[in-house]
């Protein structure tokens, strides 16, 4: 892959945040975003235990989906609190996202604030938590409903990968999913490039977020991300300002997502390897094409 790093900034204007990173769509990491927030230091594993610790949560392991598995189906249920005790005594493969822990303890959102000088549209019934244990890993996607991301990282480290949306058919984009059919598991280390060739020539992004840290994710950016440490983030989601990037968000929740599930439901092991045999025949045509374009 052709990598850079994400740009970062300590401290950034509203009307310089949009012109260099908001309206071109480009990553971007903002280390003073956070600086002020009450729970930059309150948010520990001890407060969160005490105030939802009982509350049933679904956890995911390392494993990719399997040919039964439906669109965010969690791998088991624990309690949170027996979770957050797990992850602190060493590395566990178990991750938690889409945590909206904010509905079982509404006195949080009084510890942050929401960036609305910087984008328009939050959702501000919605901020999610993302909680994982170090080695677990959230694998190559981008989000279903479109979303620009502010995502805060609180404790430990998580190494990013960052790719453009159009670089979708160079990482074998599966049809009618948000998922690569590739492994970017320890990518930094190893890439399989002999069974996925096109990873080769996709353009990436990549950077360490570290506590406090804020990484503003356009709308529709594929990210693979793996934590260093054990550890937590949350995501503030603004909708897209364009109506077509609406429009689009809801059909991938809606049509894309349902068809899918369908289609699992219907013929599962048939649709597993489909997906994955139209995502390499992508892929080798758009190798074809980078080949003829070369020998001119």
């Amino acid at each position: 892959m052709k990598i850079q790093q994400i740009e970062r900034v300590a401290d950034i204007t509203p009307a310089v945040f949009r012109e260099k990173y908001y309206l071109p769509r480009k990553p971007v990491i903002i280390s003073g975003l956070s600086k002020n927030w009450e729970a930059l230091h309150k948010w520990t594993w001890d407060y969160f235990k005490s105030i939802v610790g009982e509350q049933t949560v679904g956890v995911y392991n390392n494993t990719r989906a399997g040919a039964n598995t439906l669109v965010n189906g969690a791998d088991e249920y624990i309690k949170f609190g027996d979770y957050l005790d797990m992850i602190q005594q060493g590395p566990v493969e178990l991750r938690i996202f889409l945590f909206n822990i904010f509905q079982h303890a509404p006195q949080l959102v009084k510890d942050f604030t929401f960036p609305d000088e910087y984008a328009k549209g939050f959702l501000h019934k919605f901020p999610m938590l993302f909680v994982g244990g170090a080695g677990s890993v959230a694998h190559m996607h981008y989000d279903i409903d479109l979303s620009h991301i502010f995502h805060t990282q609180f404790i430990g480290r998580k190494r990013l990968l960052l790719l453009e949306n159009s670089q979708a058919p160079y990482i074998y984009r599966m049809p009618l999913t948000v998922e690569s059919a590739a492994s970017f598991v320890n990518w930094h280390e190893h890439l399989d490039t002999k069974q996925f060739p096109a990873l080769e020539y996709a353009q990436a992004y990549t950077e360490t977020l570290q506590h406090g840290e804020t990484l503003f994710m356009p709308a529709g950016y594929w990210h693979h991300m793996e934590y260093i440490d054990s550890g937590f983030a949350m995501s503030l989601r603004a909708l897209d300002q364009r109506l077509i990037g609406k429009l689009n968000g809801a059909y991938h929740l809606v049509g894309l997502r349902g068809m899918n599930n369908l289609l699992i439901k219907m013929a599962p092991v048939w649709w597993y390897h489909y997906k994955r045999k139209v995502a390499k025949a992508r892929a080798n045509k758009l190798l074809e094409k980078i080949g003829v374009a070369a020998g001119e």
